[in-house]
């Protein structure tokens, strides 16, 4: 397991831990590198200041792993491209507390949804690190309203990484919960 710390003038902000399950994945390093780009990113557009150390867990995994989490936690037995499991349910914009959640991202699924949709694979990845960001911080897309105020975020975060709209480019419907 890998552990970074992201921070902002030299403050700890989030603690990223990643654990890299499958061989398929690129190197943990690579993987840090990413996560911490996309994180970094969130927190600067959602204009998350300074806060109090926090701690999230990212797992890179595969479709059976994810399939059987999809099927014990959202009784869907299918694998999905990322499903988040926030620590503490916490409203959007409300402060965050030291324990974010976990973020689980199955391989197979972003590169297959990648490939059909014509996207870079490290953005696509870099996208479903947002998106799974954004859920351990309140966010939603089950009512419409929600779901376009979360896509806008992710459109924003994504645009200031110089990574294309991914609602734009997708020729199919977004699975990521």
């Amino acid at each position: 397991m890998l552990e970074t710390y992201l921070t902002l003038d030299g403050t700890i902000l989030i603690d990223i831990d990643i654990l890299v399950e499958t061989d398929d994945w690129a190197d943990e390093a690579s993987l840090q590198v990413l996560a911490k780009k996309a994180i970094a990113a969130a927190w600067q557009v959602l204009d998350g200041g300074q806060q109090p150390e926090s701690e999230l867990s990212l797992v890179f995994t595969d479709d059976a792993a994810i399939k059987e989490l999809n099927n014990d936690w959202r009784d869907k037995d299918k694998p999905t491209n990322v499903l988040s499991f926030p620590a503490f349910p916490i409203k959007p914009g409300q402060k965050p507390g030291p324990m974010l959640g976990d973020i689980v991202i199955a391989r197979e699924t972003v590169e297959r949804e990648a490939v059909e949709e014509q996207k870079l694979f490290d953005h696509h990845l870099t996208h479903l690190i947002v998106h799974g960001f954004l859920h351990l911080l309140g966010y939603d897309h089950i009512v419409e309203s929600e779901a376009e105020e979360m896509e806008d975020l992710e459109r924003k975060i994504l645009a200031h990484l110089a990574i294309p709209d991914p609602y734009a480019l997708s020729v199919t419907d977004d699975q990521s919960d």
